[in-house]
């Protein structure tokens, strides 16, 4: 019976195995770099599309911030007009408040009495004169407190100007003029009562 010799073909397989695990790895290792590569080229990607989205998030940033600078600096502007604004509509007033002031003090002086002095310190007024009589004096303080553009009248001084009572008599009196800038709740709070007859005693 003839031998057959079977190691030159397990020889050959053998070889074309690892011919064939070789090729496998090296399949798999190309398939890993290509995995690696485009991984890196994915990340690369998205790594790029962040830095572009940031880039115009601080661009619009940048934009806003210049937007609220500006609205920043509209709204100082507009608060210097309107305190502009206040500050004439108040000389405006102020100026009205004197014209009538001067004629409130003309009208509220009652005959037989001349003044030697006026005097005004913001708000506050003195005055200085010559009276008849002392009734005349109380006439005045109590006109003064009657008045819509006065109040709070206080007479300081009264006093003969000579011996002979008939010369008359010298007075000093201060009051407070009246603001109509102020608005309704100061008026209300700093406003008193009539105080008619507070003079009269000396009259």
């Amino acid at each position: 019976m003839p031998r057959i010799n079977l190691l030159p073909w397990r020889e050959t397989q053998r070889k074309d195995r690892r011919i064939k695990f070789l090729v496998s790895l090296g399949g798999a290792a190309v398939a890993a770099l290509v995995a690696t590569f485009a991984g890196y080229l994915l990340v690369d990607s998205m790594i790029n599309a962040q830095s572009a989205r940031n880039d115009r998030l601080r661009a619009q940033i940048k934009i806003v911030d210049k937007q609220i600078e500006e609205i920043n600096d509209l709204e100082s502007q507009k608060q210097r007009f309107i305190s502009r604004m206040q500050v004439i509509d108040k000389l405006q007033r102020s100026r009205s408040e004197e014209v009538h002031l001067f004629d409130e003090v003309v009208n509220t002086l009652p005959d037989g009495t001349y003044l030697t002095s006026f005097v005004q310190n913001g708000r506050k007024l003195k005055f200085e004169g010559v009276a008849q009589s002392s009734t005349r004096v109380s006439n005045f303080y109590r006109a003064i407190d009657a008045s819509q553009w006065m109040r709070n009248a206080d007479l300081e001084v009264i006093e003969s100007t000579a011996k002979n009572d008939n010369a008359g008599l010298n007075f000093k009196l201060s009051a407070d003029e009246t603001s109509t800038a102020a608005d309704d709740e100061q008026a209300a709070a700093t406003s008193k009562p009539k105080r008619a007859g507070h003079a009269g005693g000396g009259a």
